[in-house]
């Protein structure tokens, strides 16, 4: 079969590295980037760390209100897919550009295959949840990636096309995990373009979803409470946090929290591997944190992967200095129960379903 696969973002360019090598063993894939993470740290890196093929059409589409981005796209998509006439187009996860291919590939009749299908976090308040909803009712395969997705397909009459097939983030960590034996760089690229050291004993950061960095005073708070733990804090800054981070870090006088660059995949999960704790609002990052057996504070009111929380694992924190100790201070406790999110093989068994379930 031919598939279109769209990506734009971080995430999905990792999900992307993990399907893309199986995929083209037994079928045509046309990839399409429409350029929404557009910085060359945020998207470059990934494709040629992670040996991505080369985008068949980069459309360079980013910016704007989320209305004008996915408008950009919804038209730039339908002339692909007219052009490509696939089989069907397979879309990662809850963007913007997911958004734009569900809706030009249903409007066409292109079957839709929407792999990590089904998370919800309850709240139409968080535009992410606006895209997934959307996305799910529009494909024709859902490819869930935990049991509490299942459920919440359920719930919405969508059982008959959905799958349980484990979580290509953790295919791809699996593969790319021993990248340098496992360990992290010896130095890393500070903000201001010095080198960092990494120190023998850190925390790993990672800050950049609006509700967190929409103003100065809640992504100080996140900030001082890396500020005040017996290690240094390692994050690297999301190139749209990178004005207040650098304002904040001389208003604050940071010594103990060192501002980084972006940096790539293999460098990120070698940090989340080998920190202490990991504190983030990453959807990804969470998850990576879980299968390195690693504590992890999530900051966000709602827990987006609640496979990861029991034994408190995983805890939900306030973008609050005090909350977010408070939760730096808990001890967890590991299951040796199977993981949540599969056996590392999500790829394999969602390709093995194409061919029937699309027939």
């Amino acid at each position: 079969m031919k598939i279109v696969t769209v990506v734009g973002a971080r995430p999905q360019f990792i999900k992307a590295a993990a399907m893309s090598r199986i995929l083209r063993e037994t079928h045509v894939e046309v990839l399409v980037h429409t350029g929404q993470h557009h910085d060359p740290m945020m998207s470059d890196v990934f494709f040629t760390e992670l040996q991505i093929p080369h985008p068949d059409y980069d459309l360079g589409i980013s910016g704007g209100s989320h209305a004008q981005m996915t408008a950009r796209m919804l038209t730039a998509l339908e002339e692909v897919l007219i052009k490509e006439a696939p089989d069907a187009l397979l879309i990662y996860g809850d963007t913007n550009s997911t958004l734009a291919a569900a809706l030009a590939a249903v409007k066409l009749r292109i079957p839709v295959i929407h792999v990590e299908a089904g998370n919800r976090l309850g709240t139409l308040d968080n535009p992410e949840e606006i895209n997934r909803i959307v996305a799910d009712h529009t494909a024709k395969l859902l490819f869930a990636c935990v049991p509490s997705a299942v459920e919440a397909l359920k719930k919405e009459n969508l059982q008959d096309r959905a799958y349980l097939v484990g979580d290509p983030m953790l295919d791809a960590f699996c593969h790319y995990r021993q990248w340098n034996g496992g360990q992290p760089p010896q130095t890393l690229s500070g903000l201001d373009g010095h080198a960092v050291r990494t120190p023998e004993r850190f925390y790993y950061l990672t800050c950049h979803r609006e509700e967190n960095t929409r103003t100065d005073d809640t992504l100080a708070q996140i900030l001082m409470a890396m500020e005040s733990l017996p290690h240094p804090t390692l994050y690297p800054v999301h190139p749209r946090n990178h004005a207040a981070a650098v304002r904040l870090g001389q208003k604050l006088k940071l010594q103990n929290v060192k501002l980084l660059s972006p940096i790539g995949y293999l460098e990120s999960i070698a940090l989340v591997a080998n920190a202490q704790r990991v504190v983030t609002d990453s959807g990804g990052v969470q998850r990576e944190a879980f299968f390195a057996h690693v504590p992890c504070v999530t900051v966000f009111p709602y827990a987006v992967w609640p496979e990861t929380m029991p034994g408190m694992c995983n805890v939900l924190a306030a973008p609050e200095t005090e909350d977010i100790l408070a939760k730096l201070s808990v001890t967890p406790a590991w299951s040796d129960a199977a993981s949540p999110f599969g056996d590392g093989h999500a790829c394999e068994k969602i390709i093995a379903h194409l061919p029937e379930a699309l027939r």
